[in-house]
């Protein structure tokens, strides 16, 4: 079975690029700050080969594009994560497994799924893991993009590892969960210590098994998001998808203590909607606060065409209030700008932020983002740099300035692409100065497609 039609995530600049390099001294528009040294990573889904089958953006094995900046020079390697499965389709120079748009592969002698490493990185305990929600990590050597192999905790893992971990740059800990949708436990949550060392698995209660993308934490507490992207065997059975939104099934939030369990879990019941990313947590008072992009609803697993792109899918900056005390729960949108991808500065990830940063989405029906927008969610304000006319970017990577005293010190950190001209740039903006041209773009001598999330490595 073959790809006949065309499909717009094979086509432009989210098609892959066959060639793995590296490029040194890189040409650099403007001037790269002198104490800005370190790597920007971003991960991203690169077929091997032509997929078999429909193709989902999400399907893609994982490649890394990199700019090592030292010394005012810059640079750029992009690199395979090799995990099994991609060893295993380049030996046999095909593609093996379908994607999520086809049923499961239940014959398929090397497994019904191919871990592809493609979605986001974390760097904790100098280790940079490469991830993907449907199970566990990879290590990668920096700085060049090596593949060291699958990285399981010394075989301590038990559960999937989530694309989006939380490292709380104070205490050092990381949070992690894994879920399920064949079995309970469906979800598994996990704490590792600064140095390295995986603590504790415990399990979660869910009712039934749901996709769940993303989580937050505070200082004291961590926030999981139990909402109605639902996987059921029965809808299988029935020739329907087994991933199904269902809008009238009410949206819950587990608070539960970092070191705590499902035994004094609180759960928060609000209108339905779909949530991929949160961009911060904290604790007020009485109150745990989240910030995040909500969505009415999601079509994302749904392959009929009909519904895609659908006006329920369109996310917005929205803010949740949980008291503790009396079980009160509060939502409110804050922006009206659909926009995605939202990040803080790392250095307070569960603390109180003043600023967040979103990739602004831009008026068409693909995924493309035009511009960053910076939140004051102090003075309620925003302000945007737009990429330019027919130039789109990603995530908003916040770099601290080194030795930094105000939270908006530093730089963010993007891939940008330019339709024009088809080329590729990494673009770095300062984060006090968000409306003004970049502070210095760094030609890439090849397209970096389209991808999903980085980090900043210091290393």
């Amino acid at each position: 079975m073959t790809t006949t039609a065309v499909n717009p995530y094979l086509e432009g600049n989210f098609a892959p690029v066959p060639e793995e390099i590296t490029a040194q001294d890189l040409p650099v528009t403007g001037e790269l700050p002198p104490n800005l040294n370190g790597m920007f990573v971003r991960n991203g889904p690169n077929p091997q080969f032509r997929p078999k089958g429909r193709y989902h953006w999400f399907d893609g094995d994982g490649m890394l594009h990199s700019v090592q900046i030292s010394n005012g020079r810059a640079t750029y390697r992009n690199r395979y994560v090799r995990t099994r499965g991609w060893q295993i389709e380049h030996d046999a120079d095909k593609a093996i497994w379908t994607g999520i748009f086809e049923p499961i592969q239940e014959n398929n002698p090397y497994g019904p799924y191919k871990n592809t490493a493609n979605t986001a990185l974390v760097w904790h305990d100098r280790r940079l893991l490469a991830l993907w929600e449907g199970g566990e990590p990879h290590e990668i050597k920096v700085p060049s993009l090596e593949t060291v192999g699958s990285y399981t905790y010394e075989n301590q893992l038990k559960s999937a590892f989530t694309a989006h971990p939380k490292v709380d740059a104070v205490t050092g800990e990381m949070m992690f969960f894994g879920y399920g949708v064949a079995q309970p436990p469906y979800l598994q949550y996990s704490v590792v210590s600064p140095e390295g060392k995986l603590l504790r698995t415990v399990p979660i209660d869910l009712p039934v098994g749901v996709m769940m993308h993303d989580f937050a934490i505070t200082e004291n507490y961590t926030i999981f998001m139990d909402l109605p992207l639902t996987f059921r065997t029965e809808r299988m059975k029935r020739g329907e998808p087994a991933f199904m939104f269902e809008s009238d099934i009410p949206s819950r939030f587990g608070i539960v203590p970092r070191h705590g369990d499902n035994s004094n879990i609180r759960w928060f019941e609000a209108p339905a909607c779909y949530i991929f990313h949160t961009l911060n947590a904290y604790e007020e008072g009485d109150e745990v606060i989240l910030i995040a992009c909500r969505m009415e609803s999601t079509s994302v697993l749904d392959a009929s065409p009909t519904s895609q792109n659908s006006q329920s899918d369109i996310p917005l900056l929205h803010r949740w209030r949980f008291n503790l005390r009396t079980g009160a729960m509060k939502q409110e949108q804050i922006d009206d700008i659909p926009s995605e991808f939202p990040r803080v500065n790392e250095q307070l990830v569960g603390r109180p932020t003043r600023y967040g940063y979103t990739a602004r989405s831009a008026p068409t029906s693909l995924p493309l983002f035009d511009g960053f927008i910076k939140y004051d969610f102090v003075s309620g304000t925003s302000q945007i740099h737009e990429f330019g006319k027919g130039r789109y970017g990603g995530e908003a990577v916040f770099v601290p300035q080194p030795d930094a005293t105000d939270e908006d010190d530093g730089w963010l950190v993007t891939f940008v692409y330019d339709d024009d001209k088809e080329s590729s740039e990494l673009v770095v903006v300062s984060a006090k100065e968000i409306t003004a041209e970049p502070v210095a773009r760094i030609s890439i001598p090849t397209r970096v497609p389209y991808g999903f999330h980085g980090t900043w490595v210091q290393f």
